[in-house]
């Protein structure tokens, strides 16, 4: 396993890496999985059955108040007005230029936004946002109080279904619900950058291991794989 630099942070689920051998990398200033078996293996696993991956690294900035729609509709490039509470979208942040500065995911909330943006540019996403924030606005950087995992493949909706407390086949694409899986509270989204289906889990970083070895033992017979950044 290759060693990532002493500067690079550490997800929740950096142990259950370790522990499954992977070949570690230092990523957007992360420590994060490049491969546990073989990258044509899991890119298999993705496209015939499906693959966990660890997310927790992107960044998570919320934006509540008043002026919340006005701040994020004034700093990405489409229409969020058109956005309602349970959906999602794709889109950059702009600088005052209208050049991109990152690409990223809003998800609208009953009381605000959730930006997902990349990892190494969510301190300078955030500070970004929260300069151009009025007194209407309230900016926090939640992504170090948030863990991810994705779980992709055409097994991936049944798979995180079976742990879910809810029915998830009927959420649509780019929307996401608030419930549990395996028994702690989670946001199912049903996005994902692999071009299969599947959903992207957030929940509390000390979840996060738990989750993952569910997520795990449940999809076994299924063949899913841990898959890395490959």
């Amino acid at each position: 396993m290759s060693s990532a630099t002493v500067t690079a942070e550490r997800t929740p689920l950096y142990e259950e890496h370790v522990a499954l051998h992977a070949q570690m990398t230092n990523f957007g200033g992360w420590s994060m999985p490049l491969q546990y078996s073989s990258i044509r293996d899991e890119h298999q696993a993705v496209r015939t059955a499906a693959g966990i991956f660890d997310l927790s690294h992107m960044g998570e900035i919320t934006v509540r108040g008043s002026g919340a729609l006005a701040l994020v509709q004034r700093v990405v490039a489409r229409d969020i007005a058109r956005l309602k509470p349970g959906r999602a979208q794709y889109t950059v942040l702009c600088n005052e230029a209208g050049g991109i500065i990152d690409d990223l995911l809003v998800y609208a909330e009953e009381d605000g936004y959730l930006l997902v943006v990349n990892a190494g540019n969510q301190d300078r996403d955030f500070e970004w946002i929260r300069n151009h924030a009025g007194d209407d606005s309230e900016v926090s950087n939640t992504g170090r109080e948030t863990a991810l995992i994705g779980v992709q493949g055409p097994r991936a909706v049944g798979i995180v279904e079976s742990l879910a407390d809810r029915e998830l086949r009927s959420v649509k694409y780019y929307a996401f619900v608030d419930g549990s899986l395996a028994g702690v509270r989670a946001r199912l989204s049903r996005t994902g950058y692999t071009g299969e289906d599947g959903f992207e889990v957030f929940c509390a970083p000390g979840d996060a291991a738990p989750v993952w070895q569910a997520l795990l033992e449940r999809g076994q017979k299924e063949g899913l794989k841990p898959a890395g950044l490959g």
